[in-house]
């Protein structure tokens, strides 16, 4: 794995956090921030790192957790998410969160006890994200399917991509969750293989794969 990429595997749902150098001046991208705030803060800090962006690769609570906390450790990073999962964030993403969770595990009550932040509202994005836009190192590649806003973050000098839920090591998202869509995910699981096997890919959950090896 480069050097410059730090997993960090947080809460209850194992949600990989990455952190990715992107510069030599110790400025980050903190990748789907899933829980556990402070073991995120304290991981930039032993590394000497700053957060420079805090991407997310869908809105799911257990990718955006920790948002709140390292939104107020690092007010200046900017927060970025595709435009078709802004309802995840903001003050009135509880109900869009409410209904995901329900989904999930059945019950509403969970929230509280995953996802302290929800009473403290959530942040809103800095800017939302299309296709082909680039921010920092990396290109968007919207990749709808597991959210109507999934999208992974590739950075196509170094030959790494950031998956999210859409594409695991020996897997994939589910598409049972509102705005969830099987058709889509296949497709956009399609326009993955289609690019360099050898890329990196360093998914949402579990281990780190290779294009190649999931194709």
């Amino acid at each position: 794995m480069n050097n410059n990429i730090n997993q960090l595997v947080v809460g209850a749902i194992a949600t990989n956090c990455w952190i990715y150098r992107i510069d030599t001046d110790g400025n980050a991208a903190v990748i789907d921030p899933g829980d556990e705030g402070q073991v995120i803060i304290s991981a930039l800090k032993d590394l000497a790192l700053v957060p420079k962006y805090i991407l997310l690769t869908h809105g799911h609570f257990d990718h955006i957790a920790a948002l709140h906390d390292l939104a107020e450790a690092f007010p200046s990073a900017e927060i970025a998410i595709h435009q078709k999962d802004a309802e995840y964030l903001g003050p009135d993403s509880y109900k869009a969160h409410s209904l995901s969770i329900k989904a999930a595990m059945g019950t509403t009550l969970f929230i509280n006890a995953l996802w302290p932040a929800s009473k403290k509202g959530l942040p809103s994005p800095g800017r939302l994200l299309n296709e082909g836009d680039t921010i920092g190192p990396f290109t968007v590649l919207h990749l709808p399917g597991h959210t109507p806003g999934s999208t992974a973050f590739w950075d196509k000098e170094a030959g790494i991509l950031f998956t999210g839920d859409t594409l695991f090591k020996s897997g994939y998202g589910r598409t049972d969750l509102p705005g969830g869509n099987e058709q889509e995910l296949v497709a956009s699981l399609r326009r993955l293989f289609a690019l360099d096997p050898n890329i990196a890919v360093c998914p949402g959950h579990g281990g780190a794969t290779t294009i190649g090896r999931e194709a």
